[in-house]
């Protein structure tokens, strides 16, 4: 287990035992993303992710109404066609910022996770979501597309249902999120902060040089074929050995099997 990190950090970012945890902040109940926001929770998440002692990052919302219910729409409701890249590139950059951490990213998703709200979470690597959560994609009925991450959808659940949610805008419940792999986990909401932890500990257990690998991978798979990808992995195999991590953890495990052989 790792040590407390008493040092101050920036509001927003708190870290325990190898786990930065990153709340969104100043965005109401509902933790609806402005401009403001976004380039706060951008900067909160770059700062978590450069800390050395740092091995998982939880992102969350205040509160439990919602992980984010969506873009401001009062904002984009004045906007213009320049102003408008502008606003949804922050955005992106948002969504990038959490993709391009080295380490893993745990989506907290109580309530609603809508539009740009969800989109954030699908660029997450990982989904916790409460049996009351809510899912959608309702940016047609305002007369908007879903853009920017919201193209990870069909890969991630298939043509037919993402094509059937960005048409239609239709809300998602828990238990179809779960059955078509929109989020990984489902617990009371009761139980959603000690399963976020169960997760986020058993990842901070692993060497952070490996979980870095894995994720990049895991990004690069997407975009190789797939014998490309299985040629690759013997050189990204014999890498992993230059980190001095398989050493230490094998090390460790064949130890730890000696002195129960030892003691049974």
């Amino acid at each position: 287990m790792m040590e407390q990190n008493d040092r101050h950090e920036p509001a927003g970012v708190e870290v325990k035992d190898g786990v930065a945890t990153v709340t969104i902040r100043d965005a109401g109940k509902l933790n609806i993303l402005g401009t403001p926001v976004i380039a706060a929770l951008t900067a909160a998440l770059a700062h978590a992710g450069s800390l050395p002692d740092v091995r998982v990052v939880v992102l969350r919302g205040t509160g439990d109404t919602a992980f984010v219910a969506g873009a401001d729409i009062k904002e984009m409701a004045a906007l213009d066609p320049a102003s408008a890249e502008v606003f949804i590139d922050g955005l992106r950059r948002l969504c990038d910022t959490v993709q391009q951490l080295p380490m893993p990213v745990i989506a907290r998703l109580p309530g609603w996770s809508l539009g740009g709200g969800l989109e954030l979470a699908l660029a997450c690597d990982l989904r916790v979501a409460s049996e009351d959560a809510k899912f959608g994609m309702p940016e047609v009925k305002v007369g908007i597309p879903s853009i920017i991450h919201a193209a990870l959808l069909p890969r991630l659940i298939g043509r037919a249902r993402a094509t059937w949610m960005l048409l239609t805008g239709d809300i998602m419940d828990a238990d179809e999120a779960k059955a078509c792999g929109l989020v990984d986990r489902v617990v009371p909401l009761a139980d959603l902060d000690a399963e976020v932890m169960r997760v986020a500990s058993q990842l901070a257990s692993c060497g952070p040089r490996v979980l870095a690998q894995q994720k990049r991978l895991l990004r690069e798979w997407e975009d190789q074929p797939l014998d490309t990808a299985i040629r690759h992995g013997v050189r990204e195999f014999g890498a992993a050995f230059e980190t001095g991590e398989p050493q230490r953890f094998m090390g460790e495990f064949v130890a730890a099997q000696a002195r129960r052989k030892r003691t049974g």
